[in-house]
């Protein structure tokens, strides 16, 4: 019996202690936000970070044990099939791909006393992650700071309307600070509407195509809109703001960690006061780059030098904002949506042409077009989808545009089919621009 009481006072004080966490980091976060005022005090505040990640932290994993890295160029490029393939030698507690896998598939969100999760795996190569409790509180310290900087004084109610629901996302409900309701993907936006517009929240966290859906169908005024899981367009960026009154704030979250979250502004600001970024130039393409990550405040499952598959454009200009965190113009697509087609030479080195090139050629073709998707289906076999009601003469123009652009890229001969628009389920990130052909079949 006394066992029992002592377990059940451990149980009561668990949350109380994780909240800790995320004050700590919340108010951390907060006081850096007005410290760093500059690109060099932000950059001087990663550089002290990443010195102590290196001498104390990065060590204690079996795979970097022993490297004596003093700086990030001294540690390896890291990508996903690595990591998946030696998982447990890059965490500390040894946790294996299939033990979380299997706890994933057994519907828990839990490894011991580890928290697990996913990615959704539409890039065929579905990731995993595993963080401590702490570590998921000073992940809501974080992003809350960024997101909602009031939530320690005003109460929220926020929809969460994403691919996959795990424990990192229910550490907000566990803070006591913010209400939040999870509305599931999987069974489609009109199974559960009604039930959100009844719910009533001030804040909504969803892919941009369901804010549209949502924006559309109306009864939803929320003061604080954010799109996350794939790339805002700007074509769902207008039909949203005007449909639900705010601003669309991206969230730049993967399985990998929190990347950025826009300003009040609208500006996507880099959370480089907790990750460490290094770009890679994208061929093809002089004005993007893929980043190379650091976080440096993980301690379980170390992210170092890991490839993102993004593309990126970073913004030229400071934001209005003030923030010294850098600016992202746009997030264009990811770069195994690069597509391979045979240039005018017929040699046997395929022409790149990035996601954004295609993007512009239809968007810019004609303003009638509202949704489209550009699909490669063959090594040089492209099917361009457009709205069903879609006037002929905008959906030849759209093929026109889209064609010149791949001749002007160099693209020798591509068939370009035009073919009626299909919904993507609401589960499903939607890639406006993808490859699905490979090379490798």
């Amino acid at each position: 019996m006394i066992a029992k009481a002592k377990l059940g006072i451990i149980r009561s004080f668990a949350v109380p202690f994780a909240i800790v966490h995320a004050a700590r980091a919340f108010l951390r976060t907060r006081r850096l936000a007005a410290r760093l005022r500059t690109r060099v005090d932000v950059e001087r505040w990663q550089a002290a970070r990443l010195a102590d990640f290196l001498s104390r932290r990065i060590g204690r994993v079996p795979f970097y044990a022993g490297m004596g890295a003093h700086a990030l160029a001294d540690l390896p490029v890291m990508d996903k099939a690595t990591l998946m393939a030696g998982f447990a030698r890059f965490n500390t507690a040894g946790a294996t791909f299939s033990a979380v896998r299997a706890a994933l598939d057994a519907g828990e969100g839990r490894l011991g006393r580890l928290i697990v999760g996913q990615s959704t795996g539409t890039s065929g190569n579905r990731g995993v992650f595993v963080i401590s409790e702490a570590e998921r509180f000073v992940w809501l310290g974080v992003i809350l700071a960024k997101a909602l900087p009031d939530a320690f004084r005003v109460r929220h109610r926020v929809a969460l309307a994403l691919p996959g629901f795990s424990r990192l996302y229910a550490a907000a409900s566990d803070s006591g600070r913010v209400a939040v309701r999870f509305f599931d993907l999987a069974r489609g936006v009109e199974r559960w509407r009604d039930e959100l517009i009844a719910y009533a929240p001030d804040a909504i966290v969803a892919p941009p195509k369901v804010l549209r859906a949502l924006a559309e169908a109306g009864g939803l005024a929320p003061k604080h809109i954010f799109s996350a899981a794939e790339v805002l367009d700007p074509l769902d960026r207008a039909v949203i703001e005007a449909g639900l009154g705010a601003t669309v704030r991206e969230i730049y979250m993967a399985t990998e960690g929190l990347f950025g979250v826009a300003c009040p502004h609208g500006t996507l600001h880099l959370a480089e006061d907790v990750v460490a970024f290094e770009w890679e130039p994208v061929e093809g393409a002089s004005d993007l780059v893929a980043p190379l990550i650091t976080d440096f405040t993980r301690h379980t499952q170390i992210m170092a030098r890991y490839r993102m598959n993004d593309l990126l454009r970073l913004a030229d200009a400071p934001c209005g904002c003030g923030s010294p965190l850098r600016a992202v113009a746009r997030i264009e697509g990811r770069r195994d949506d690069v597509f391979l087609l045979p240039g005018c030479s017929g040699g046997a080195t395929p022409v790149m042409v990035t996601p954004d090139v295609m993007r512009n050629a239809v968007v810019d073709s004609d303003r009638r077009i509202t949704d489209f998707r550009i699909v490669q289906t063959g090594a040089n076999q492209i099917a361009l989808v457009l709205p069903t009601g879609l006037a002929g003469d905008a959906a030849e123009a759209a093929r026109a545009a889209l064609r010149a652009t791949l001749t002007k890229a160099g693209v020798g001969a591509a068939t370009i089919a035009l073919e009626p628009i299909a919904a993507t389920p609401d589960h499903l990130k939607l890639r406006r621009v993808r490859r699905d052909w490979r090379p490798d079949g």
